[in-house]
């Protein structure tokens, strides 16, 4: 088994912006965690939804100025997005909105999946959690934790006669 034969889970986001124009902040930032070897990028489609709930993609390499810094990634096509997944994105998004919906592989996660598979481990389940359905209930078990912890939230614990 050979390095290329090896990947880290493949994800995909659909961020959207409130206004019909992006800046170059995370277009910068992703570029970044390319730079660093954090994700591969697959795909980057910008889709737009007009405020009369039309559906569009803006092309990359037109370089438009409401792109910010995702005109950079025009060379970022593998072929997996669709006009389909455009439509299906944009059902996401609110009207009179851009979104940049992006497929990228987590190669941080490279080494750590061959070394399992080295070891004879093999991925058999994975699966995305919404982060703030994680952060929710992080909050909520601390909430629990705390509420158990607050005088008089104790249960009376029996007195039983001792020495006698």
């Amino acid at each position: 088994m050979s390095r290329a034969d090896v990947h880290g889970p493949i994800d995909f986001l659909l961020i959207e912006f409130e206004e019909d124009r992006l800046t170059g902040e995370a277009a910068q930032a992703l570029l970044d965690l390319v730079d660093k070897g954090i994700v591969n990028l697959y795909d980057v489609m910008i889709v737009g939804k007009t405020v009369e709930g039309v559906a569009y993609a803006i092309d990359l390499a037109d370089g438009v100025d409401q792109l910010g810094g995702f005109a950079d990634m025009a060379w970022v096509r593998s072929g997996l997005l669709t006009e389909d997944d455009m439509r299906q994105a944009a059902d996401a998004m609110q009207p009179g909105t851009l979104s940049a919906l992006i497929v990228y592989e987590n190669t941080w996660a490279v080494p750590f999946v061959a070394a399992a598979m080295a070891a004879g481990g093999e991925v058999i389940a994975g699966a995305r959690i919404p982060a703030q359905d994680v952060m929710t209930a992080l909050d909520a078990l601390e909430a629990d934790a705390q509420e158990a912890e607050a005088p008089g939230s104790r249960q009376p614990v029996a007195a039983t006669r001792s020495g006698g």
